[in-house]
């Protein structure tokens, strides 16, 4: 009520006449209201005063519990660190072990491997690869580390154009697709909505596995040619393609000269061939039915994706996730089911100038799953490895393939 409700009131009790009775019921109405009203603010002081005291129990009944909780996380964060320093110094007496006890390699550089009666002619297998570098570098160890993000599916590849002029970072997603992501830098790479930074180009037939390569601004990859299921069973022979990634055409193509491929890594069963790029230029990482123990490494001609040269190599197809070439040395990265450290424990020299003794066989750090795919960047000495959707960079460490150990 305003406070020119009491005039009104007055107004209308002094009025005489017939408006009298009206204006009694008017009155008593009023008086009603303001009666309800004041039974409704009664009613509101005790229900807040009722929630002032539960909520003060309810506090003093909580109080003493967070006191608890707030104990019992710390003690487990302490757990947690302990736990944490334990596993790391662990896995430093570990690495300490390997190196006083190295693991046998699998490198066998002799005659049954880098000898036999092949000819001069392509496609010839088992004899020493001449260099065409004077690259003579082989691992020392892997340096570092860095988990750029999380980006796509826990399957695919990501990499630069080692003869590349720019810093553009190619991610191929998934082990079926046909659309490649092009970023213009690294750092539009890790932004948090980096997909909008990227230029998408489509390919024209879906790759099979995470094989693929970006190499002289060219993607090149396996796809399944058509008809490639006969009966359930896989087709003999995969088919090569070069795109030219800033025409999108393809430029070239050709059947992988290997009969009964079947997946080289018996870690990553998505992937028939696996194309790797190094100092000398292209190759090829393969396995056939007729020696389903054993990688095949193959010297392609990227200009004609002719294979120039085939070696059967010692390095088992057991528990292999992923492999990169380094100056003609195959290195083959193995783990466990369920997915571990990941471990160099195979490598093969193609010109036989390292030998089984001087070959280093490092670990990988931790990391979340299993290596999909490893990309050399041999102008960065670098690996780019996509780990179930985590996009990683290791830093390699290198020495001379002659040095001791």
């Amino acid at each position: 009520m305003g406070p020119s409700t009491p005039l009104l009131i007055l107004f209308i009790l002094s009025r005489p006449g017939p408006l009298w009775g009206q204006q009694h019921h008017l009155v008593e109405y009023m008086e009603r209201r303001l009666a309800a009203l004041e039974e409704r603010l009664a009613q509101c002081q005790d229900q807040s005063s009722r929630h002032a005291i539960e909520l003060r129990d309810f506090k003093n009944k909580m109080l003493p519990l967070l006191e608890v909780a707030e104990k019992e996380r710390e003690a487990l964060r302490t757990e947690a660190d302990s736990i944490s320093g334990r596993v790391d110094r662990l896995e430093r007496e570990v690495d300490y072990l390997e190196t006083q006890n190295p693991a046998l390699p699998c490198v066998e550089v002799d005659e049954k491997v880098t000898g036999g009666s092949g000819t001069k002619s392509k496609g010839r297998r088992n004899e020493k690869y001449d260099m065409v570098t004077d690259c003579g570098y082989t691992i020392s160890q892997v340096r570092s580390m860095k988990i750029l993000k999380r980006f796509g599916s826990p399957t695919g590849l990501w990499t630069k154009d080692p003869l590349g002029t720019t810093e553009k970072i190619y991610v191929l997603d998934g082990a079926q697709n046909d659309t490649a992501f092009i970023f213009p830098r690294l750092r539009d790479f890790t932004l948090a909505m980096a997909a909008r930074k990227a230029s998408r180009v489509r390919v024209p037939f879906p790759w099979v596995g995470t094989g693929q390569l970006v190499y002289g601004g060219f993607l090149y990859y396996a796809r399944r040619p058509s008809g490639g299921l006969r009966g359930g069973e896989l087709e003999n022979t995969l088919q090569l393609i070069k795109f030219h990634l800033a025409n999108r055409t393809v430029v070239d193509s050709s059947v992988f000269p290997a009969e009964g491929l079947i997946p080289p890594y018996g870690l990553t069963a998505d992937t028939y061939i696996d194309l790797a790029a190094d100092e000398e230029g292209l190759w090829a990482v393969y396995a056939t039915q007729e020696d389903d123990w054993h990688l095949c490494l193959a010297k392609l001609d990227p200009q004609t994706l002719d294979t120039e040269q085939q070696w059967d190599t010692p390095c088992p197809r057991e528990n292999a996730e992923a492999a990169f070439v380094i100056c003609g040395t195959l290195y083959v990265v193995y783990n466990t089911r369920p997915a571990s450290r990941a471990r160099v424990q195979c490598s093969f020299d193609a010109s036989g100038t390292l030998t089984p003794e001087r070959a280093t066989l490092p670990y990988f750090p931790r990391r979340y799953g299993a290596h999909a795919s490893l990309r050399y960047n041999p102008r960065e000495r670098q690996l780019y490895a996509w780990d179930d959707g985590y996009q990683i960079v290791y830093k390699l460490e290198m020495r001379k393939k002659e040095e001791e150990v």
